[in-house]
């Protein structure tokens, strides 16, 4: 038999093509796998920007690849992650293009609560490793909001419960923020509404809310995985708004609870944290006013009989003012008589002063005080005239260096000389006026120097009853001068009157008369 012959056709056996092939594999696969639930462990995965989800689920012996198309991947509770196991729910098909078969996903659940909660463990340490969870960054709850937010559902009885709680305690404005408490869409919804209620502006048409509380009733950990996704905990911990929350009942913990300002165990436990009980308050404030009142009266009983008793030990106040009135009344009785005393001794050095100053000294005194004050204005008078004189020679002087330099400045600056000259025009009519000034005050004071003069003078001093006594020509101002003169004279204001002198006026004795005899008839 010759080896290069060729081989013989092979009975009768279909010869099948590479679709028809696949297609019979894709068919048997399909019908025998219809609908399948598979545990197992999430390997790779992967979502591209289509929205599908591609990942493989594997033990310690195989992996089988598996696919969720994007509608089955909203509609999921819990989205598979990278070493957690879950049992998935899908149906079996091939990929022709490839060769392989592959599991299409349409549910995924964790492997029992265990799962669930390794994972949740895991992604609460990951986050508290970034200070998400640090005490430090929590802030106080406001004593009184007067807006609050809620972000939960508006159709619950949460909402219902958290409403009639306010207005039990302190009725405030609420603002309420619809979201899914539930389901692939819950996340995203909480977390967007704690960003937008921080992202609304003080002092708009909304008010801002003072406090925020994050609410939902009670559930399974599955209905609550929501508010462990890492999207809401970061809004949480982000927000600038004190944020309550208060997620199922108080055995429930999310991850919203450590990232929150603070925790509530119900939501009605998050609408009694939010607001004071208003009774409460009023009661407390009348407390406070009647203990305010009790302590005032109390306070200004005391301290009235402290000052009572204080009075006691003070003597009273005639006695403290006998003395000084006593000495009060003395000293006013001796002012009269001391006054009076002080005006005739004034009186009394006056007229011997007067006596002893002849009218001639009077006379010269005054001319010669008037004389000085002639020779002072007129050295004033002097001085004012060279200092005015040495004035206008300077403002002639500045006069003359201005004016070559007034031709060759600019309109503003020929104001500016003007405002100067009329300066130095103003300055010069001052000194003059002062000067004038000057004289007028030095020659009203030599007047009323002069009106003393004449006051004071010889002819007033006689008018006022005085008389000059001259003997022999010369004034006489003693009896033993007027004895030895020979011949007196007394001037009054109104003339001169001779008289005869001291030794010529002596009276001569009467020589006595002789003793008559008596009659005896």
């Amino acid at each position: 038999m010759d080896i290069f012959e060729d081989a013989s056709p092979a009975g009768n056996q279909p010869e099948y093509t590479v679709s028809e092939l696949s297609g019979a594999v894709k068919r048997v696969i399909e019908g025998e796998f219809g609908l399948v639930r598979v545990r197992a462990e999430v390997g790779r995965v992967s979502r591209p920007a289509s929205g599908h989800l591609y990942f493989d689920l594997k033990d310690d012996r195989s992996v089988i690849a598996a696919i969720s198309w994007k509608g089955q991947v909203a509609r999921m509770q819990v989205r598979p992650e990278e070493g957690m196991e879950v049992v998935v729910t899908g149906r079996m098909t091939t990929f022709p293009g490839q060769s392989k078969y592959q599991l299409i996903v349409e549910d995924v659940a964790p492997a029992g609560a265990g799962a669930l909660m390794a994972m949740l463990e895991k992604r609460r340490a990951a986050l508290q490793a970034e200070g998400l969870f640090d005490p430090a960054r929590k802030r106080p709850l406001p004593f009184l909001p007067q807006v609050i937010g809620v972000v939960t559902s508006p159709s619950g009885a949460v909402i219902r419960d958290i409403l009639h709680r306010l207005r039990d305690r302190f009725p405030r404005h609420v603002l309420i923020w619809p979201v899914a408490v539930q389901g692939q869409a819950c996340a995203s919804e909480v977390a967007a509404a704690i960003r937008g209620f921080n992202a609304i502006a003080p002092g708009g048409p909304i008010p801002r809310p003072d406090v925020l509380i994050v609410a939902r009733g009670g559930g399974s950990l599955e209905d609550l995985w929501g508010f462990n996704e890492e999207i809401v905990v970061r809004a949480a911990a982000e927000s600038q708004i004190p944020l309550i929350s208060a997620v199922g009942h108080e055995t429930d913990t999310t991850l919203i609870d450590y990232a929150s300002d603070r925790r509530a165990p119900t939501p009605t436990a998050a609408a009694e944290m939010a607001v004071p009980v208003r009774l409460d308050l009023l009661a407390g404030l009348d407390d406070l006013g009647a203990r305010l009142s009790r302590a005032l009266a109390q306070g200004i009983a005391l301290r009235g009989q402290r000052m009572r008793d204080l009075a006691r030990a003070l003597p009273r106040v005639e006695t403290l003012l006998a003395t000084p009135s006593q000495r009060l009344d003395a000293a006013t009785g001796r002012l009269s008589g001391g006054l009076s005393l002080a005006v005739s001794r004034k009186r009394g050095d006056y007229e011997r002063r007067a006596g002893r100053m002849s009218p001639q000294a009077l006379l010269s005194l005054i001319a010669n005080r008037s004389q000085a004050l002639s020779r002072r204005g007129d050295a004033v008078e002097a001085r004012l005239t060279r200092k005015l004189d040495q004035q206008r020679a300077r403002f002639d002087n500045w006069s003359s260096r201005l004016a070559p330099s007034l031709s060759r400045l600019l309109g503003g600056a020929a104001r500016d000389l003007d405002k100067d000259r009329k300066r130095l025009t103003d300055a010069g009519q001052r000194l003059d006026g002062l000067a004038l000034q000057r004289l007028a005050d030095l020659s009203a004071r030599l007047e009323t120097l002069d009106r003393i003069r004449q006051t004071m003078g010889h002819a007033e001093t006689l008018r006022r009853g005085y008389a000059v006594v001259r003997g022999d020509g010369a004034v006489v101002t003693s009896r033993a001068e007027a004895e030895k003169a020979t011949a007196l004279e007394i001037e009054f204001h109104d003339g001169k009157l001779p008289a005869l002198g001291g030794k010529a006026a002596a009276p001569k004795k009467a020589s006595p008369k002789p003793p008559t005899q008596g009659s005896l008839f």
